[in-house]
C-alpha cells in the first residue's frame, strides 16, 4: 500500500468507527453508565402546595388546532389559582388571535405580537410577561395529559433541578394511535439513560418546564430553541435537567416524507448553529454532559460527512478486494434505503428496510441542514408542516 492508500484506509475505518460508536457503542455505554452511576431513587411525591406555573404556547397561524389546544390546557389537573395559560401569537394572519380572545373570560391570556419575528424572539418577549414561578412550554399542535404538569413540577421541590423535560408520544394523524417507531423508542431510551445520569441534552419542545428565573434570552435567530434554552441555563447555573417519562404529551407525526424531511433538515441546521452557542459544554468540567454532547449530538451531526468519507475512500481503494466489497455493500445499503420508500409500514418483517431508509434520510436531512446553515438560508421563523386537519381543508400547524 502506498501513502494515499494507507491514508484512505485510515479515513475509512476512522469514519466507520465514529459512526458505529455514535449509534451503537454509545447506546450501550450510556445504559451501563446510567446503571452504575445514575440516579437510583424514583420520582418525588406530588406536592400538596405546588408552585405557580405559566403555560406558554407560541403560535403562528394555528386556527386549525388552537381551540382544541386551549381546551386541553384548561382541562389540566392543576390548581386553577396557580395556573396561567398564555398564547403568544407571532404575527398570525389567520383567526388564531380571535379564537384565543374568545377564551379571555376563562383566564386565557393573549400576547398578540403584530410582526412575525420567529419563535425565539417571541419567547424572549413573552417570558417577562408571565407570572408563574415555573414556565411550562408547549406547542400549539400538542395535547398534554391532564396530570402532566403535576408530574413535571414535583421535581422543582429540589432546588438543584432547573428544568424538567416530559415524554413526547407520536400519534398517527388519521387514527390517533401511537406510532412510536423503533428509532423514536431508541431515542427515548437514550433520554431516559441520560436523565438518570444527569446528562440530558435539551428538551422536547412539546413539553418541558423551566424555572422562570433561569431563563436567559436566546439569539433571535435561534432555530431549535428547545435545545438551546435548557442547555444555556445549564451552562449558567449548572442546575439539573430531569427527564420525566410520566409527563406525557402527544403530537401528530408529519403526514408525508417531504414534511418530515423538511422538519429534520431544519433541526439539522439548528444543531450546527447551536454549536457556536454551546461549544463550552464540551469542556471536561461539565462531566457527563460533555460526554453525551459529544457522543449523542456532535458526532451524530457529523454522521453525513463520515458516510461520504467512507464512500469516497472505498472508491479510491476499490482495486483492493476488501474495499471493493465494502463499496458494493454501501451501494447496496443505499439501494435498500431507496426501496424503503415503497415498502408498506404495516408489514413487520420489512420494518428493518424502513429503518435503513430512516437512517439514510435522517443523515441526508442533516447534510441539507448543514448547507442551509452555511448559506444562512434556514430562518428561525416557523415553516409550515401540514397535518391531517389541513388535508381536510383547514390550515395546518407550525413547527
Amino acid at each position: 500500500m502506498d501513502l494515499l492508500q494507507i491514508t484512505m484506509a485510515i479515513v475509512f475505518w476512522a469514519f466507520f468507527g465514529l459512526l458505529f460508536y455514535s449509534y451503537i457503542v454509545f447506546s450501550v455505554l450510556i445504559w451501563l453508565l446510567a446503571k452504575w452511576f445514575g440516579r437510583q431513587n424514583g420520582q418525588p411525591q406530588i406536592s400538596s402546595n405546588p408552585p405557580s406555573i405559566s403555560l406558554l404556547i407560541a403560535a403562528y397561524n394555528e386556527e386549525a388546532v388552537i381551540e382544541k389546544r386551549i381546551q386541553n390546557a384548561l382541562a389540566m389537573d392543576y390548581p386553577p389559582d396557580k395556573l396561567e395559560i398564555v398564547v403568544a401569537s407571532d404575527g398570525s394572519s389567520d383567526a388564531t388571535s380571535d379564537i384565543v380572545r374568545n377564551y379571555a373570560g376563562r383566564g386565557v391570556k393573549l400576547l398578540d405580537f403584530s410582526d412575525r419575528r420567529g419563535k425565539a424572539a417571541v419567547l424572549n418577549s413573552a417570558i417577562g410577561e408571565l407570572n408563574g414561578a415555573i414556565v411550562l412550554l408547549s406547542d400549539a399542535n400538542t395535547l398534554i395529559d391532564p396530570c402532566a404538569a403535576q408530574k413535571l413540577v414535583r421535581w422543582f421541590q429540589d432546588p438543584k433541578v432547573g428544568m424538567v423535560c416530559g415524554r413526547l408520544v407520536l400519534t398517527d394523524s388519521h387514527t390517533g394511535k401511537n406510532t412510536d417507531g423503533l428509532y423514536w423508542q431508541y431515542e427515548t431510551f437514550l433520554k431516559q439513560c441520560e436523565g438518570r445520569l444527569g446528562a440530558l441534552l435539551g428538551a422536547n419542545g412539546a413539553i418541558y418546564a423551566i424555572r422562570k428565573e433561569l431563563y436567559s434570552p436566546i439569539p433571535n435567530d435561534t432555530i431549535i430553541d428547545d435545545f438551546v434554552i435548557p442547555l444555556l441555563a445549564k451552562l449558567r447555573t449548572d442546575r439539573a435537567i430531569v427527564y420525566e417519562c410520566e409527563a406525557v404529551a402527544r403530537e401528530e407525526t408529519a403526514p408525508d416524507l417531504r414534511s418530515e424531511f423538511r422538519r429534520r433538515s431544519r433541526i439539522g441546521a439548528g444543531g450546527f448553529q447551536s454549536i457556536g452557542v454551546l461549544w463550552n459544554l464540551l469542556h471536561p468540567r461539565h462531566g457527563w454532559v460533555a460526554f453525551t454532547y459529544l457522543s449523542h449530538k456532535i458526532l451524530r451531526w457529523l454522521g453525513p460527512f463520515f458516510m461520504i468519507g467512507m464512500l469516497i475512500s472505498s472508491v479510491i481503494l476499490m482495486d483492493m478486494p476488501l474495499y471493493r466489497w465494502l463499496l458494493l455493500g454501501q451501494i447496496g445499503f443505499y439501494g435498500i434505503s431507496i426501496a424503503g420508500h415503497f415498502v408498506p409500514t404495516r408489514i413487520k418483517p420489512l420494518r428493518l428496510v424502513r429503518l435503513i431508509t430512516l437512517f439514510t434520510g435522517m443523515n441526508l436531512a442533516l447534510l441539507v441542514g448543514f448547507w442551509r446553515w452555511m448559506r444562512g438560508s434556514q430562518k428561525a421563523a416557523w415553516s409550515r408542516t401540514a397535518r391531517f386537519a389541513e388535508a381536510a381543508g383547514v390550515n395546518g400547524t407550525m413547527r
